[in-house]
This record gives structure tokens, C-alpha cells and sequence, in this order.
């Protein structure tokens, strides 16, 4: 009769012959859980910071919308209301355009140092998960020399 092979215990014997320390997988989870966290805090208030200045700009432009819409004495006050809108919205294109430019620049400024912050962690975390696995299998072999 024919035996048959228990690939699980045999699996198991394996898998026991080679310790796998999962630490350093949840480690590195850990910091990327991190580093989304902080890009995520980025993003939003960058999107808070465009809103704000999209409403700003929205709202000068209604107040100036009011300025040419009311009745004027004479047709060319109505020439010199559309006139002074087109001014007042190249000032303020130029003005809101500037600081959605500052936030992006701020955007930027936090990313790189985000990715270089994170980039020094995972270098350090490598390190340290290579000279535990060099320790691990050192005294793995030493042990197994020794039977």
C-alpha cells in the first residue's frame, strides 16, 4: 500500500526550518500608513487654502458684477463701469493667481520634504532588517554546523 504524503506537516517543517520575522513587513506598513496619513493632511489643506481663495475671488468678482449692473445717468458711465470691471478683474486675476501659485509652491515644499523624510526612515528600517536577518541566519547556520 502506498503511503501518501502529508505536504502540510512537510510544508510546516519547512517553513519552521526558515523563521520569517514579520516585524519589519509591519513596520514598513506601519510608515506608509504614515506618510499617507501626512500626504493626505497635504492635499486637504491645500484644497482648503484654494477654496478660501476661490471664494474670495468669487465674491469681489459679484460685488463688482453689482457695480456695472445698476443704472447709470449717462451712456458712457456705462463704458467706464465695464472698463473699470475689466481693470478690477486683471488685478484681481493676477492677485488670486499668485496665491493659488503660493500654495502650490507650499505643496510642493512639504511633498519633497515628506518623501525625503520618509525616504531616511525606509533606509534606516532596511538597514536594520538586513542586519537582523544577517544575525538571524549567522546563528542558523552556527546551529546547524554544530549538529
Amino acid at each position: 500500500m502506498t503511503k501518501t504524503v502529508d505536504y502540510t506537516k512537510m510544508m510546516k517543517d519547512m517553513m519552521g526550518a526558515f523563521p520569517m520575522d514579520t516585524t519589519a513587513m509591519q513596520d514598513a506598513f506601519k510608515s506608509q500608513a504614515a506618510l499617507a496619513e501626512k500626504m493626505s493632511k497635504v492635499a486637504l489643506e491645500a484644497a482648503e487654502k484654494s477654496t478660501e481663495v476661490s471664494t474670495k475671488w468669487t465674491k469681489s468678482t459679484l460685488a463688482k458684477v453689482g457695480d456695472v449692473s445698476t443704472i447709470k445717468e449717462d451712456p458712457a458711465d456705462y463704458s467706464k463701469a465695464m472698463t473699470d470691471f475689466a481693470s478690477a478683474q486683471a488685478e484681481m486675476a493676477a492677485e488670486h493667481v499668485a496665491a493659488f501659485a503660493e500654495i502650490a509652491k507650499k505643496v510642493q515644499m512639504d511633498t519633497v520634504e515628506l518623501l525625503m523624510a520618509a525616504g531616511k526612515d525606509m533606509q534606516e528600517e532596511t538597514a536594520a532588517a538586513v542586519k537582523k536577518a544577517t544575525d538571524t541566519a549567522t546563528k542558523a547556520a552556527k546551529t546547524a554546523g554544530a549538529k
